[in-house]
């Protein structure tokens, strides 16, 4: 005789809306038309190594005058994607890279922004200039070609400026601009596929980051969706022309800066939401250690005059978020969602806004300014903070942003 159990289970499991949530499972998994925001890529999420988000909200100070939003916009629709910020040994500039390739400097109010340097002689301006759609989608396509220089330093005693262009590596030019020469394009007989910022040691030597082995700049949200970390800390010697892995395994490593005696290096690590220290001297040479947990996204991180260290960070992390950092299977479903990524972001709860955080050299939070409300700008990539002002560079908005400080 059957039993009255199994004839239940039988029945359910040739439900109709039973066939529509598997068949709906599978299109999720599948997607076949290539909709959902990892269409058409190789998506393999896997676990973040990631401080618990309670723990670090918990204890971040926060701006509750949201100090940043009263900042200054400068250079509305005359810069576009300004990631990096410097300033030339004579107090010239800012000098930035933009999304359209070049890198530019402000040459004062009489005859404003020129051009300063290009990273590549395939730039040319029907193909790469784009005005304020530099920044959006309709760029994409040309920035390999075009170039995408992000972090920029200067050698103050040659004059020459060190970029790291997202496409086309580590690369200087000399103190009157013009095309850029490639130093460092592959390490270890494979190309440097997203250079992204850089220091220079008062030998010589370059430090600088390559953000993924696996995805370029264009497609650096996958590097987040995915938690991949294949990024690196590279070197470059100038004396032997040779490139060096410093690190390896790094998560989204992002903005590099060298300490005021050089005795260490902090570097961000975007996906982890943390601020970490290599030791370059001393008994701890060759190791790293946590900095900071940060509630948000760092970008670049710059040294003041006191050696002390303002962090970009596009904030802040949510619990949602949290919770699918530590379970990639739920990440390979909800990013498979024929959805916009913005609409699974706002759903996740994360509505993005602006904070720079200041930082000793042992990890101790000495200010945060917060623009809550976006006024300034929603996303920041860097902080310089130059004669009693702070410079603040995006990688996203067509503008700069300055605020007196202290």
């Amino acid at each position: 005789m059957e039993k009255k159990g199994q004839h239940k289970d039988e029945t359910f499991l040739q439900h109709p809306i039973f066939l529509f949530i598997v068949l709906l499972f599978g299109f999720v998994m599948t997607d076949p038309f290539q909709i959902g925001p990892v269409g058409g890529i190789e998506f393999r999420p896997v676990k973040h190594d990631i401080a618990p988000y309670k723990e670090v909200m918990a204890s971040w100070p926060k701006d509750n005058r949201s100090r940043l939003g009263d900042g200054k916009l400068e250079f509305v629709n005359e810069v576009f994607g300004p990631e990096s910020l410097e300033f030339d040994s004579l107090g010239r500039g800012p000098y930035t890279g933009l999304a359209d390739g070049r890198v530019v400097r402000w040459m004062g109010e009489d005859i404003g922004w020129e051009t300063f340097a290009i990273v590549t002689s395939n730039w040319s301006e029907k193909l790469c200039a784009r005005g304020v759609d530099s920044t959006t989608s309709k760029q994409w396509k040309h920035e390999k070609w075009c170039g995408r220089p992000l972090g920029l330093r200067f050698n103050k005693e040659s004059g020459d400026l060190y970029i790291a262009d997202a496409y086309y590596g580590l690369l200087t030019v000399g103190p009157a601009g013009g095309l850029a020469t490639p130093l460092a394009t592959q390490v270890e007989g494979k190309q440097i596929l997203f250079a992204n910022d850089l220091d220079i040691h008062k030998n010589g030597s370059i430090f600088f980051t390559d953000t993924s082995k696996k995805y370029n700049r264009v497609n650096h949200f996958f590097i987040l969706l995915e938690g991949e970390a294949t990024g690196r800390l590279l070197r470059y010697d100038p004396p032997t022309k040779t490139t060096h892995v410093v690190l390896d395994g790094l998560a989204f490593p992002n903005g590099v800066q060298l300490s005021l005696d050089q005795t260490f290096l902090l570097f961000t690590e975007t996906s982890k939401c943390r601020l970490m220290k290599y030791w370059l001297e001393g008994p701890r040479t060759g190791t790293t250690e946590l900095v900071a947990h940060l509630p948000g996204f760092p970008d670049n991180v710059r040294i003041n005059e006191k050696g002390q260290f303002w962090v970009a960070i596009d904030c802040c992390r949510t619990p949602a978020e949290e919770v699918l950092s530590h379970n990639p299977w739920m990440r390979s479903i909800y990013f498979r969602l024929p959805i916009k990524l913005s609409i699974l972001a706002r759903i996740m709860g994360m509505k993005m806004y602006t904070v720079i955080s200041l930082f000793n050299e042992e990890g101790e939070i000495l200010e945060v300014l917060e623009d809550r409300k976006g006024v300034v700008m929603k996303l920041v990539s860097e902080v310089r903070e130059v004669q009693g002002k702070l410079w603040i560079g995006t990688v996203a908005h067509n503008h700069i942003a300055t605020l007196p400080y202290p």
